[in-house]
């Protein structure tokens, strides 16, 4: 099958879309399909052979981030020539209703359209105002899926129409097999069985957004640090590290290790290392791939209490939840969790079990069977449409040229 997939942000600034959209790509390939992906990108970024760009991206507040757009004439051209070379079987349009190439791929495509929706934002008044604009280019949509029933009410709520739950995917074995590294792990990592030994915490994401919730997690630190000082908190992100600090007593900032930007593999083990991953995330995820992640490196899990967090934790049967944006509740269940090796291990062991759902072996084949129903719909109208022609003009099945 030949399958163009467009994505919405940019290639050079690393998220859970443009991840999603690679590990599905990777996946599809592995598989034996033909896959192109869209992508705005700057000159200089390296891409993988199978992505494609649509030229430089600008910075957009975006559902509470700052995302990376592409639009315009010259971006809508690429789009259309990229389509023409590309003759797909089915384009798979990431965030459609974003101001970005996922919107001018579904005005521009011909073929059979599959949208996925990663955005849960429930009072999205730019979303229903811009309704009337969208709604031509929705109509052409032949399937839509939801990252989260979070995802799927934010469309049916502002955009009509329903969507089939596929959530984001993950390499559950890249995770589970990836090698701890000594110098990020605690003294009172889980195998040791030692309630009070000196600990490590994780988080990922980018410092300086604020609904990725270090600053709640800095202020529950100082807690953490005067009941078990040997604490170290491992931050992994893009960001200002001295603004983040800034909060926290000098004498507690040595405490805090930043890591910047690591590699998928230094991901993992550094998931793989620490005693408690931490996710104080505020709002605005309707999914949580850095939870799947962690569970799946067998990482005891401790989020905020988001709905979209509850569910991909098994509402707290796969990993701990804190009152969101508590940072004493925070500090308490982290406190808590740093104390009890055996609920550690308890939610390791359930974490691991939990997130082999979330294996691109199962996404991957929802996903495919989502394509293959749609490609089957659009051939068969293309049947019947030939056929309609051939009883109006009176040929037979071997005459003409329709079939």
């Amino acid at each position: 099958m030949r399958i163009g997939i467009v994505c919405p942000y940019s290639w050079d600034v690393p998220g859970g879309v443009q991840f999603h959209i690679r590990d599905l790509a990777e996946h599809l390939i592995g598989l034996g399909h033909q896959v192109s992906v869209l992508a705005p990108a700057d000159d200089e970024t390296p891409l993988p052979p199978f992505v494609v760009s649509a030229g430089r991206a600008v910075p957009v507040p975006y559902n509470g981030s700052v995302a990376r757009l592409n639009f315009g004439f010259l971006s809508a051209a690429r789009v259309r020539r990229w389509l023409h070379e590309g003759d797909f079987d089915v384009i798979h349009i990431h965030e459609p209703t974003s101001p970005s190439l996922g919107l001018l791929a579904c005005w521009a495509a011909q073929g059979p359209i599959v949208a996925t929706f990663h955005t849960s934002n429930p009072r999205s008044r730019a979303m229903i105002a811009a309704y009337p604009i969208l709604q031509p280019a929705l109509e052409k949509i032949s399937a839509r899926i939801a990252v989260s029933e979070y995802a799927r009410r934010t469309l049916v709520e502002h955009l009509g129409g329903d969507a089939v739950v596929i959530p984001n995917g993950v390499d559950v074995d890249f995770f589970a097999r990836a090698e701890p590294r000594p110098e990020w792990q605690g003294t009172g990592c889980a195998a040791s069985g030692e309630s009070d030994a000196p600990a490590t915490i994780g988080f990922m994401g980018r410092i300086d957004e604020p609904r990725k919730g270090l600053p709640v997690l800095m202020r529950a630190l100082p807690k953490i640090l005067a009941e078990r000082p040997g604490t170290r908190l491992l931050v992994a992100g893009r960001g200002d590290e001295e603004e983040a600090v800034a909060v926290l007593p000098p004498e507690m900032r040595s405490s805090v290790e930043f890591l910047g930007m690591v590699s998928d593999e230094d991901k993992a083990r550094l998931l793989r290392s620490v005693d408690v991953y931490v996710a104080p995330n505020t709002g605005g995820e309707s999914f949580g791939i850095i939870l799947v992640e962690a569970m799946s490196a067998g990482a005891p899990v401790l989020a905020s209490d988001l709905d979209a967090f509850a569910q991909v934790l098994d509402q707290g049967a796969a990993g701990e939840l804190f009152a969101n944006e508590d940072a004493d509740a925070l500090a308490a269940a982290a406190l808590r969790l740093l104390g009890d090796p055996r609920r550690r291990k308890e939610l390791s062991e359930r974490g691991s079990r939990h997130v082999r759902r979330f294996d691109w072996s199962t996404v991957g084949a929802d996903v495919l069977a989502v394509y293959e129903t749609v490609t089957a719909g659009a051939a068969s109208v293309a049947t019947d449409e030939r056929t309609g022609l051939r009883a109006r003009f009176g040929l037979a099945r071997d005459q003409g040229g329709f079939g």
